[in-house]
């Protein structure tokens, strides 16, 4: 008996492990975008909550966020602080989780 699929050659159920290389890689892209996400709306957050820029934790915030937005950086130029903020850590937000989630479900897919 051999160990091949005789149609196309493959050992068989390697299209299952290709299945689930792609699901893992999926949930790691999601995961990588949901935490992106997640650190610029904590930095808009406390921005709002007017948070001591002194703190530790909120240093490390406010750099993770400016790492991740710096091409968005005044895109927005508002008078209003808080609305600039919004806008311009906001946008890279949404368009982290729109991009990976939609590549995670196109890796779904195949």
């Amino acid at each position: 008996m051999s160990n091949t699929d005789p149609v196309s050659g493959n050992p068989p159920y390697n299209h299952v492990r290709r299945q689930a290389a792609g699901r893992r890689a999926a949930l790691t892209l999601c995961t990588i975008a949901d935490t992106a996400a997640g650190l610029l709306a904590l930095w808009v957050l406390l921005f709002l909550l007017d948070a001591n820029q002194a703190n530790v934790f909120v240093k490390f915030v406010q750099g993770a966020a400016d790492w991740l937005a710096w091409w968005s950086q005044d895109i927005f130029t508002m008078d209003t602080e808080g609305l600039r903020v919004v806008l311009n850590y906001g946008l890279p937000a949404v368009m982290y989780l729109l991009i990976g989630h939609g590549i995670a479900a196109r890796l779904n897919r195949a």
